[in-house]
């Protein structure tokens, strides 16, 4: 089907929304009153600024308090949208929106509404445009999609039709199966917003919180499945209001936008995509750095062993058990610190996985950057993260590891070979943490539900001492690749809300011991938190003295329990050590411990 977005989406001047709608590969646009008003472009200049980035102008809005008003009031309200109708056509707009009215003049009289609709669908006819009626979810007496179309029946007009938005639907929480009753010649214009689930006034709710389809808790499918079976073939178009879309980049933007309608039509089966290919491991954690030394030490000290190197960067492998992390140097002088710049994700079809990521808008990287190097697929994601699809071992298929030599024993001490923890053998990497850029989260979130095939889990509030982080994790299904995405309100301190790699162990308690004791250093937890788990765990004297002595954590939910701790930071990236008994979380109600005792620990300067 054909795609549109409000131009009301996007931040900028109206010429870049246009110019980034254009380069999502939308159709067309909605010219949001506003932008026109604020634009130095005529309205026959955006027009043909439009037709020349090959997008239609498919809608002008909004058009607002007019129908089932007083006589002298209607009047002027008449004047003002037959101006509006002469500006539409000036656009090259062929319908124009118009809300139910919030004015404390309207009258609840559906009689007179219809009536005066009637009178407005004459002036649009005399004009050559239609106009779409919308029950706002906060409009004064029309406020649901029914009692809407009850009026325009009654109008009878041919130039007068419905305008259904999502978010006007399903917040009042209408049951969007009546939809299929209206003739879908008269659904003249589809707007689609998801949102999250909050308890606030539906007006602030739709002004500062509505999102693209896929990133909310409504069910916009089903919504718009409804839509579809009452006949519309119209385009499905975006109208979203909310505080980071109105300050972030309009162009990753509008690629988030598309990627949520794309999907959207996957959903009910009226656009084709390649199928999901779900990842089912993780092959290898990449942390680039300019100083290699401090992260040396922390995986030494963790029992992993500098295995290979790569044959032409300067790219080391560390290993132990399943657990792989790549430290690499390359480029990174002009950074300070250590980041998690990419992760090698175990794939049962790569190919097929960066096809779906590919036809999802997901920036590709070259295939292969050297003729030495093995051919692998990768994508970006949002934040920069670098996503290979990995057939690691696997006969017939491409191996990251061949382009890896092995460090031979004996060498100087700065290349020579090591071995891995003897004890480290049930080690793997549980999950990785990104933190991601403030305007980018939720489109983080739909990024690795749809072109990943995740499973998001809910959103999660954590207090830190500086200010309120956002987190939402997102999982196979078998919990092989766990990924938490992490946002703060406040600027974020890079020593503080930094990326970690969680390692997974069968003994906590012992690997901690074996940390220690080959000089690593571990967070240290508050007395009061330990004083606060006696209360809230049945647990024994001698493990909470053990668990305070090591600065474990501890938590339980329905499946098991968790323990787990955390080294010292370096730079911009930490480790976590944790064993997971069946517990399916990753210790939440502990984040604001750790979160304070990190502010603490963080170096003065």
């Amino acid at each position: 089907m054909r795609t549109s977005i409000a131009t009301v989406c996007l931040s900028g001047s109206l010429t870049e929304k246009l110019d980034a709608a254009a380069r999502a590969g939308f159709d067309g646009v909605e010219i949001f009153e506003n932008d026109l008003l604020t634009s130095a472009l005529s309205p026959e200049e955006v027009r043909d600024r439009c037709a020349d980035l090959g997008l239609s102008v498919d809608l002008y809005q909004p058009v607002r308090d007019t129908e089932a008003l007083p006589e002298e009031e209607f009047g002027h309200a008449l004047r003002r949208v037959r101006h509006k109708f002469a500006l539409s056509r000036r656009l090259g707009a062929d319908t124009v929106l118009l809300c139910s009215s919030t004015a404390p003049s309207a009258v609840d009289d559906d009689d007179l509404a219809a009536a005066q609709l009637s009178r407005i669908a004459d002036a649009a006819a005399d004009f050559g445009v239609r106009v779409a009626y919308e029950a706002l979810a906060w409009g004064r007496h029309v406020n649901t999609y029914d009692h809407a179309w009850d009026i325009v029946r009654s109008a009878g007009h041919p130039a007068l039709g419905l305008c259904l938005d999502s978010f006007h639907i399903l917040a009042r929480d209408s049951d969007p199966k009546g939809i299929e009753d209206v003739p879908g010649e008269k659904i003249f214009f589809l707007q689609l917003a998801d949102a999250p689930l909050p308890a606030m006034d539906v007006l602030q709710w739709s002004r500062h919180h509505r999102c693209f389809p896929g990133q909310g808790g409504f069910d916009v499918p089903r919504f718009l499945r409804h839509v579809l079976r009452a006949g519309y073939d119209g385009p499905l178009s975006l109208e979203v209001f909310n505080d980071v879309l109105r300050q972030a980049d309009a162009v990753p933007a509008a690629v988030d936008a598309r990627r949520s309608l794309l999907v959207l039509q996957e959903a009910v089966s009226v656009g084709e995509l390649p199928a999901a290919v779900v990842p089912t491991g993780v092959a290898f954690a990449e942390v680039v750095t300019p100083d290699a030394a401090p992260v040396a030490r922390t995986l030494r000290a963790l029992g992993f062993a500098r295995t290979a190197r790569h044959h032409r960067k300067p790219v080391d492998l560390w290993e132990q058990g399943a657990a792989r992390v790549l430290v690499n140097t390359e480029g990174a002088e002009r950074r300070s610190g250590a980041r998690l710049a990419a992760i090698g994700l175990e794939s049962p079809d790569p190919t097929g996985a960066a096809r779906r990521a590919e036809a999802l808008l997901a920036p590709v990287l070259p295939r292969r950057r050297d003729p030495a190097d093995v051919a692998l697929d990768a994508v970006s994601a949002p934040d920069g993260t670098e996503l290979f699809f990995c057939a690691t071992g696997r006969a017939g298929l491409a191996d990251w590891r061949d382009d890896f030599q092995d460090v031979p024993r004996g060498a100087d001490a700065s290349t020579a070979g090591e071995a891995a923890d003897p004890e480290g053998t049930g080690a793997s990497i549980d999950h990785l943490a990104l933190t991601q850029p403030w305007h980018q989260f939720d489109e983080a979130v739909l990024f690795h539900r749809t072109v990943l095939g995740l499973h998001a889990r809910q959103s999660v509030d954590v207090a830190d001492p500086y200010g309120l982080l956002r987190s939402r994790a997102v999982s196979a299904p078998d919990g092989r690749v766990r990924i938490a995405l992490t946002v703060g309100a406040a600027p974020v301190d890079d020593t503080v809300h930094a990326q970690h790699i969680a390692v997974a162990t069968d003994d906590v308690i012992a690997a901690a011991r074996r940390y220690l004791a080959r000089g690593g250093r571990l967070l240290t937890i508050p007395g009061n938190y330990y004083d606060d788990l006696a209360a809230r765990f049945d647990l024994a004297d001698d493990v909470l003295a053990l668990y305070r002595e090591l600065g474990i954590l501890y938590d339980r939910d329905a499946h098991g329990d968790f323990l787990h701790c955390y080294t010292e930071t370096v730079g911009g990236l930490f480790f976590e050590l944790l064993q997971r008994d069946g517990y399916e979380g990753y210790g939440a109600p502990n984040a604001p411990v750790r979160l304070a005792a990190q502010h603490a620990a963080r170096p003065v300067g």
